[in-house]
């Protein structure tokens, strides 16, 4: 499997896992199937849309359809998987866990090919992996997790910072990529089962 090929393989999972925590959030609050379908399509496509705007690019999901057929694929089976309902939070957390990580590291490969500086790159990163969850949290009557004490975002910038490290020692693309995968997923999942936060600014 060529570079580009496993790149594109990782967006469409990515595309997928996001897909489903939206519908799962959509699940939980009870919502029709236009709901449903709605908040996984945001949830999916809604951080790499805006990235590819402020970039110049033409829409990715606009130019390749294969896209919108993982989410709606997505959507119907997270729709019609008899989960009890204790599972749905557990599996809608993994689900966001895992698309953080993979757009995040995406997200920054799209910028890369922009030929932005690091800068730039990890914040577009960032931007691709929080977003779409962010507006999945708002449709669905939540504070968005980036503005609550969970680390979210901060597991995000510590896997762009890692990936733009590795980069910059010409580490094998692949294995780079990887590992800053595997750092964001750590942090995150390690902050949900041990119930990490970050510490409140006081008035002081």
């Amino acid at each position: 499997m060529t570079l580009s090929d496993l790149i594109y393989s990782l967006d469409l999972f990515g595309v997928a896992v996001f897909a489903i925590s939206g519908a799962m959030a959509a699940r939980q609050k009870q919502m029709d199937p236009f709901g449903v379908l709605i908040l996984a399509a945001v949830t999916a496509i809604g951080g790499g849309t805006l990235r590819d705007v402020l970039l110049g690019f033409d829409v990715f999901w606009i130019s390749n359809n294969t896209y919108l057929y993982v989410i709606l694929v997505s959507a119907l089976l997270t729709m019609l998987w008899p989960l009890a309902r204790a599972w749905q939070y557990r599996v809608l957390t993994l689900a966001d866990a895992f698309g953080l990580a993979l757009f995040t590291i995406m997200g920054m490969e799209r910028a890369m090919q922009a030929e932005v500086s690091s800068l730039v790159a990890i914040v577009m990163g960032v931007m691709t992996g929080v977003a779409g969850g962010m507006i999945r949290d708002i449709l669905s009557g939540q504070i968005p997790l980036i503005l609550r004490r969970e680390i979210y975002a901060t597991a995000s910038l510590m896997g762009a910072l890692t990936y733009s490290a590795l980069s910059y020692y010409s580490l094998d693309q692949r294995y780079a990529m990887l590992i800053a995968m595997v750092v964001i997923l750590t942090i995150r999942l390690t902050a949900i089962r041990w119930q990490l936060a970050l510490p409140n600014l006081s008035s002081r």
